[in-house]
């Protein structure tokens, strides 16, 4: 843990997980504020996990969540009223603690002076000036005091602004280049089924944010708060400003984990998991490994979601333990999906289809997981008949695989660079933003209508960097990404199916039918996925290297003429 000490009553730190909460108490720690709301990151506990260990230790704990740079005085006031009835000491927290640094300075406002304040905070290490800035200026950050201005920022450290940057710079060579991003870790995702399925170790899916950043790149170690697109600025967390002359926004999705009610209360305990959570997808594996008989339960939610496949690939794992263990015959498996079909390219369903019936599973279409009652082990679903009217359906479980809703981030649905539905607002070919052509998105938070997958911000990145570069006068011609995505559908341990496919639903398999049928289940894509796309990923995206993906370049000029 990383505890900084503001005052003799109050410390501040990142992300806590349930397991720091007895060395908290051993400290002397007498209470918790969680600043940080639910579902910023894959690798963050609910609050309600955090509540459950402090109580278990004696210890209040009090959810007051902000939304990153986006702390209002009524905050600061709220929190300075908590922390007047809450026994002392008490540690707030948030991603990286700015957040309940910034409600503690906004709480002190007029109590103490504001020297004091600054102060104390830079001797815990965190800037304020730009809270300053703020307050001087009503309310407003002016974005023209920036911090820092380079050529190209890249919003998000994950999969896709690791790629970008890296195609960027091994094309341009001493490019400038910023990643703002506040994680200290970077996952490798996709293996996080293969942890739920005992394939994988959890520990083999992770490595530090700062051995990742590609060489001659910046890393802005901050939260993004908002977009000035018209100004050229970022606002971070804190209220510091960075400039940019092009921008890649891959802040990645939100889980909505309280789009279903109760669903946080009970995440990781009662026999509920799921491997969309670093910490949970072991879980996983001890819920298979330990069930003998009984319903378990797997759902998968209204699109779009990160890695459509992922919901029963996780069942088809399970299913194939309890075979292979011989209890598969007294195990009731249900899957319960919110869309109407098993899989959105239909080459793919009849391969899936011959697991279904030989594993005996249960299909539900049509069924979005609207509740879920932990202690009691029931899950409640809303099904939507063909004539549109819906109705609640309830099923006991012994486990359930939830996959929650899923949305842009916040910070990405609140700004000028939003469709209405939230998402980065995007052309599907060049991955331009409609209407600011200096900003680009790709992976997950952007509106283009492919798989967001792993294997599409692959192809995607190419495609950024050689449009980008073109914008800056550094390259000739347009890319244009074909919406190529892939879905390794891991259907038991061994096999793969392995689903490769462009825009509409295309097939766009990369190797010869005799070598991989992707609509058929595979040893050799087995082998793809657990021995070759690991290191193709720490190794080859994440380093610039763009085997297989090289971008498509078309005539500008005779393509917007076609579209008009």
């Amino acid at each position: 843990m990383d505890i900084r000490r503001l005052t003799p009553e109050l410390s501040v730190s990142p992300q806590i997980v349930p397991a720091d909460v007895p060395a908290l108490q051993a400290a002397g720690y007498r209470a918790l504020i969680c600043n940080r709301p639910d579902g910023e990151g894959n690798d963050q506990p609910l609050f309600s996990e955090i509540e459950e260990a402090a109580r278990a230790c004696g210890i209040e704990a009090h959810y007051l969540p902000a939304e990153s740079g986006k702390v209002s005085d009524g905050q600061g006031a709220v929190f300075g009223a908590l922390m007047a009835m809450l026994p002392k000491p008490a540690l707030a927290y948030c991603r990286t603690g700015m957040r309940s640094t910034t409600m503690w300075a906004l709480s002190q406002s007029g109590r103490r002076p504001l020297p004091e304040i600054i102060d104390a905070a830079s001797h815990a290490g965190f800037d304020l000036k730009g809270v300053v800035r703020r307050i001087a200026h009503g309310g407003r950050t002016p974005v023209e005091v920036s911090e820092a201005e380079h050529e190209v920022v890249i919003v998000g450290g994950g999969a896709a602004g690791i790629a970008a940057a890296a195609s960027l710079l091994a094309r341009s060579p001493g490019l400038d280049v910023a990643i703002i991003d506040p994680a200290d870790v970077h996952y490798y995702q996709p293996g996080w089924t293969l942890v739920g399925g005992g394939v994988f170790d959890a520990r083999d899916t992770v490595r530090t944010m700062g051995s990742l950043i590609p060489q001659g790149a910046h890393w802005i170690k901050a939260a993004v708060a908002a977009f000035e697109p018209e100004r050229n600025a970022v606002i971070l967390d804190g209220c510091r400003v960075v400039r940019y002359r092009q921008l890649v926004v891959c802040p990645g999705l939100k889980l909505d984990w309280h789009a279903v009610d109760g669903l946080a209360e009970t995440l990781g305990h009662n026999g509920v998991t799921s491997n969309y959570l670093y910490h949970l997808a072991p879980y996983t594996w001890e819920l298979v490994r330990n069930l003998r008989g009984g319903r378990a339960l797997f759902t998968q939610p209204p699109m779009p979601i990160k890695c459509a496949g992922a919901p029963q690939k996780a069942m088809y794992l399970a299913a194939d333990h309890w075979r292979r263990s011989g209890v598969l015959d007294k195990v009731d498996i249900g899957f319960f999906n919110a869309g109407a079909a098993l899989f959105g390219v239909p080459d793919y369903v009849p391969a899936l289809m011959e697991y279904v019936q030989a594993y005996g599973i249960d299909l539900n279409f049509n069924h979005a997981l609207t509740a879920i009652d932990g202690p009691g082990r029931v899950a409640t679903f809303t099904r939507t008949a063909a004539d549109g009217t819906k109705e609640l359906v309830q099923k006991a479980f012994d486990m359930i695989h939830v996959v929650p809703p899923q949305k842009a981030p916040d910070f990405i649905r609140v700004s000028p660079l939003a469709d209405a539905a939230g998402w980065v607002d995007i052309d599907p070919a060049t991955m331009r933003h409609k209407r600011y052509p200096n900003v680009f998105a790709m992976g997950d938070a952007g509106n283009t209508p492919n798989a967001k997958t792993a294997a599409a911000a692959r192809a995607q990145a190419p495609v950024v960097a050689h449009n980008l570069l073109a914008a800056l006068g550094r390259a000739k011609g347009e890319a244009h990404y074909n919406g190529y995505g892939s879905c390794p559908l891991t259907v038991e341990r061994g096999r793969i199916v392995l689903a490769e496919f462009l825009y509409g639903g295309k097939l766009a398999p990369s190797f010869p039918s005799w070598l991989i049928d992707g609509t058929r289940p595979s040893r050799l894509a087995w082998l793809l996925k657990e021995r070759i796309l690991p290191p193709l990923y720490w190794e080859g995206m994440l380093k610039g290297r763009e085997w297989m993906v090289q971008p498509e370049l078309v005539d500008a000029a005779a393509t917007n003429e076609a579209v008009s």
